[in-house]
């Protein structure tokens, strides 16, 4: 499969003052700011880059003529998650040594693909991270930050359910060697860390008013430092979004989250440039989990178990007809399904995945 990579850049100069220096640490007019002497101006370039999947994703699993509605409103729905603007951005220097306290930080609402400012850094050694797109996230809080290896994206779990990502977002980090005297130029690339899957049903005719879709298996937080994901005890459902193509028959349910786990390692290593293409695992990574309300008022629960993991960046679509008991049968025979006919609000249910 030919992978498609959207690369897009966001170029931003810029220079800090020190906190002694009694200036604002981002000032484009530097006549007025009264520098120490062993400040010097240098320039950091940062370059916003988005290598995704979503075209081919889209286009190789929705490329029949009955598929293209729901195709194109998928693309609508995410194209505020995959894409090249950068609301906000969030700069933090930190010290090499010690516990690594945050030395220098600034926050700039860019609302733009592109934006200059001139910063002055004191020479020393830091450990710089960069964060973009977190503010209108409200399931996510770029948390601990004055501590190196401690800041993280957090997602805010309120409870057993939660709501999607609303923004995609973007981190960086690179050690900085500021030294006296020499003409720098440091690059700064900042990559996506969260991901979307997507459940596009056949409705096959039926009623599909009664229809709840979550997915769940997703990690909780991601460290930005060490750009490694965790994974809570709590497994929480996380809400997708219900979306209605102008036609057709199929309706999808998207959600963004941070990324999947990854297969347990085997003896086979299998060696690839090209991004986003996996070894499934033998076991189930994430999940859909599915309630259908049917005519009678029963309920029934589908658990949709997929073995293929999801990557930052990456969109995953998994498509499934739905059955006149309300069940779901999916359209691929790796993914592991089990159904539970009349099932019950708050009743305990272990799906055989």
């Amino acid at each position: 499969m030919r992978i498609k990579s959207d690369i897009l850049r966001l170029a931003v100069s810029g220079a800090m003052v020190a906190l002694l220096s009694g200036c604002s640490m981002i000032d484009e007019d530097l006549s007025k700011c009264d520098t120490t002497p062993d400040e010097q101006e240098y320039k950091i370039d940062y370059e916003l880059q988005l290598v995704t999947n979503i075209s081919t994703e889209i286009e190789t699993q929705l490329s029949a003529l009955s598929e293209s509605a729901v195709a194109q409103a998928l693309r609508d729905h995410l194209s505020g998650i995959f894409t090249d603007h950068a609301h906000d951005v969030d700069l933090s220097f930190y010290d090499t040594q010690g516990d690594s306290m945050r030395l220098y930080h600034d926050e700039h609402i860019m609302d733009a693909s592109q934006a200059s400012y001139i910063l002055h850094l004191p020479k020393r050694e830091y450990m710089h991270l960069a964060a973009a797109n977190v503010l209108n996230n409200d399931q996510v809080d770029l948390a601990y930050g004055e501590l190196c290896h401690r800041s993280l994206f957090s997602q805010l779990v309120r409870g057993d359910t939660i709501d999607s990502h609303t923004t995609g977002l973007f981190s960086a980090r690179l050690p900085m060697a500021v030294l006296e005297g020499v003409d720098q130029q440091f690059s700064v690339r900042l990559y996506m860390v969260n991901c979307a899957v997507a459940l596009v049903i056949d409705s096959n005719g039926l009623d599909t008013r009664g229809i709840r879709v979550y997915s769940r298996g997703f990690a909780t937080s991601f460290s930005l430092c060490d750009s490694l994901y965790s994974f809570g005890i709590a497994d929480p459902l996380v809400r997708t979004s219900r979306i209605d193509p102008s036609s057709g028959s199929k309706i999808a349910f998207c959600s963004v989250s941070f990324p999947s786990r990854k297969p347990t390692a085997t003896r086979t290593v299998i060696e690839s440039t090209e991004p986003f293409i996996t070894q499934a695992g033998s076991q189930p990574l994430w999940e859909f989990v599915v309630f259908v309300t049917n005519a009678d008022g029963t309920v029934t629960r589908t658990d949709l178990g997929i073995k293929e993991p999801v990557s930052a960046g990456q969109l995953k679509i998994i498509k499934a007809r739905l059955l006149e008991n309300g069940g779901l049968s999916p359209d691929v025979p790796d993914v592991a399904v089990s159904v539970a006919l009349d099932w019950k609000e708050g009743q305990t249910y272990t799906p055989e995945i």
